[in-house]
């Protein structure tokens, strides 16, 4: 689709839930399945008379912003502005490596990532934010649509620019949509690399020999319950503790390791296979190795209203595991039946566990309004 100019677009990314293999990605050539989901951050580029940005959920609107010395400054000193700098920053660049000024713009950035009370779910906000703003300058302004890897490459730099770290998988799945079996491109790997070369299109075209993704399919036999303990989780606190593992008892640490790849093995296995017993066992199997190296590491992955929530899936005739880092956030759960699903949403929020109504979806970052002014 190519867009007229003066044309205002708006891009819709979808956010993501982690379904097995949580931890083991940091490390190289460990798989993980990371699933899109059906709630969104859209990102709405209109060509105007200025350059302005506005991130609406933090009532920051028409902040002005230039681009100059390959770094975009914008008119504020509000640090929250800093993952769609960088975004904008890497997204700018990369046009004007391929001989691409653009005209000035406005961009406005909404979430719906998170409740209406700023509640955070775990559904990757600042991932599906970065992504939505290359997005949108991609679509905007090459002469053909920018294919999913593109975004996602660009987006990866620009948020691992930004965190300094992360597995890019919350990435992939704002990228690509759908079920995505994942292993990460190492944020070490990606940030030497990215401070030692001489353009992000010489980056682009580099070997990312970690780096992998490929679509799985859901069985139509399986029913997917996501479930809210109440408690943001923060990732950020979780990982350093985790990884210190590797350096306080190594043997531990491999260990988990070992038993996160054979649960995502197994998992995998039951999907492509559409049996239920073995993806019922890879769930188990990975809840247990999560729980293990959170005791081990002496932080609480599996807390026990996650362990409800896992425990009512077991009891219902299915499986359930905590859905990334752990800490409190949303699980996630597989059942057989749309009859035993119903019954564990009822058994969840008789627990005080929030069923949340989220869905696979299928699409990653695509145009969903194009008009002209």
């Amino acid at each position: 689709m190519r867009h007229l100019p003066n044309a205002s677009m708006t891009i819709q990314v979808p956010g993501k839930l982690m379904v097995a293999g949580e931890f083991a990605v940091l490390e190289p050539y460990h798989q993980l399945v990371v699933m899109a989901v059906d709630r969104y951050v859209y990102a709405t580029l209109t060509e105007s008379s200025d350059n302005y940005l506005s991130l609406l959920d933090f009532e920051l609107t028409r902040l002005a912003w230039k681009y100059e010395n390959s770094e975009i400054r914008i008119a504020t000193d509000d640090g929250r502005i800093r993952f769609v700098k960088d975004a904008m920053t890497v997204a700018i660049t990369y046009l004007k490596e391929h001989g691409i000024t653009p005209a000035a713009f406005h961009l406005s950035i909404k979430s719906e990532l998170e409740d209406a009370s700023g509640v955070k779910y775990g559904l990757g906000s600042s991932a599906a934010v970065v992504t939505s703003v290359v997005a949108a300058i991609l679509h905007k302004y090459l002469p053909a649509d920018p294919s999913a890897e593109l975004i996602f490459k660009l987006a990866a730099v620009a948020h691992v620019k930004t965190q300094g770290s992360g597995s890019g998988a919350d990435v992939a799945a704002s990228s690509y949509g759908g079920i995505l079996r994942y292993s990460s491109f190492q944020a070490d790997w990606l940030l030497e690399n990215y401070q030692k070369t001489s353009s992000l299109s010489e980056l682009l075209e580099s070997d990312w020999r970690y780096f992998s993704v490929k679509p799985i399919v859901l069985p139509k036999n399986v029913y997917i319950c996501i479930g809210w303990t109440g408690k943001p989780a923060s990732t950020s606190r979780l990982i350093p503790e985790i990884r210190k593992l590797n350096g306080a008892q190594p043997r531990l640490y491999k260990q988990f390791l070992h038993e996160s790849e054979q649960a995502v093995h197994t998992f995998l296995e039951g999907f492509e296979k559409e049996n239920l017993d073995l993806l019922f066992k890879g769930v188990r199997q990975n809840r247990h190795a999560l729980a293990t190296v959170g005791e081990n590491a002496g932080v609480d992955v599996e807390t026990p209203l996650l362990k409800t929530l896992c425990d009512l899936a077991e009891q219902h005739g299915g499986a359930g595991k905590p859905s990334g880092a752990g800490g409190g956030d949303c699980g996630i759960a597989f059942m057989p039946s749309k009859e035993n699903a119903q019954q564990l949403l009822k058994a969840w929020q008789d627990a005080g566990i929030k069923p949340l109504t989220i869905n696979p979806n299928s699409d990653g970052a695509r145009v969903v309004e194009t008009f002209h002014e």
